[in-house]
């Protein structure tokens, strides 16, 4: 089904899957222009549907694909997959300590990062979903180097599979951001505008990922660990309190069991 696709630079495949991924952040945004609230449980159910999209991308399209991809290695293959995972979780919490950055629904007095109060509240907002953005084009830059690197584990259709649930879980996020700077006064263009902007780094992301495994073969099963590490943190320090918050415990379970139940079926149907 998709091998016509593998006549394609693997860079060019990661940039389109990204700038899909980026369409979807930019569609979700794109609510602002019908809506300027919308119902908290939805908001809740759809954070939750993302967390469990995560969830489900990062063991079957990243950490089992790298347990597989080390058995042939010269160390034990659990090695590579708990290095790269707490690796990338360790960089997460590191660059959620540095980087100002304020999440949906707080006040600026409790913005994290280093002193973030000097910054506008709308900046800070996109530096918070901007930050999360990281690890999902990463994620799809070494999911699509990994077929370009000949691995027996990765398939086409796997990335494509992974670029899609990604894709679905950047509706919720596009939407968290524009709806509460619509909120607070900003126009529908300016609130777009800042919500679109926040799945830009995906791209970028996903270009670094291809190069580092496609010239460093060796780090591929470190890669696809590191950005399931980076993902889990993101889907346990944020998505899934954030789904929470507003005591919407059980819809918001539910949502993330549907999301890991689509992203499996995805990845396991396609892959």
């Amino acid at each position: 089904m998709f091998d016509a696709l593998l006549k394609y630079d693997p860079i060019i495949l990661a940039l389109i899957a990204t700038l899909f991924t980026y369409g979807m952040t930019a569609l979700g945004a794109a609510v602002v222009f019908a809506k300027k609230q919308m119902s908290q449980k939805f908001l809740d159910s759809m954070l939750g549907f993302a967390g469990g999209v995560m969830i489900a991308a990062s063991f079957w399209s990243l950490l089992a694909p790298a347990i597989e991809m080390a058995e042939k290695g010269p160390v034990p293959s659990w090695i590579p997959a708990a290095v790269g995972f707490l690796l990338g979780g360790f960089f997460l919490a590191a660059v959620d300590k540095i980087l100002p950055h304020l999440h949906p629904g707080l006040s600026i007095d409790e913005a994290e990062g280093i002193k973030p109060n000097q910054k506008k509240r709308s900046t800070l907002l996109v530096l918070a979903i901007t930050l999360h953005n990281i690890p999902e084009g990463l994620a799809v830059g070494v999911a699509f180097g990994a077929v370009a690197a000949g691995s027996e584990t990765a398939s086409l259709a796997s990335a494509v599979a992974l670029a899609i649930g990604i894709g679905l879980q950047n509706l919720p996020e596009g939407v968290a951001v524009s709806l509460p700077l619509r909120r607070e006064g900003m126009s529908r263009r300016k609130s777009f505008m800042y919500g679109q902007f926040s799945g830009m780094v995906e791209p970028f992301a996903a270009i670094a990922g291809v190069l580092a495994v496609t010239y460093v073969e060796p780090i591929l099963p470190y890669a696809l660990s590191f950005a399931a590490g980076a993902m889990i943190f993101v889907v346990v320090e944020e998505v899934v309190p954030g789904s929470q918050e507003e005591g919407h415990k059980d819809l918001a379970s539910i949502a993330l069991m549907i999301g890991f139940t689509v992203m499996m079926i995805l990845d396991v149907a396609l892959g």
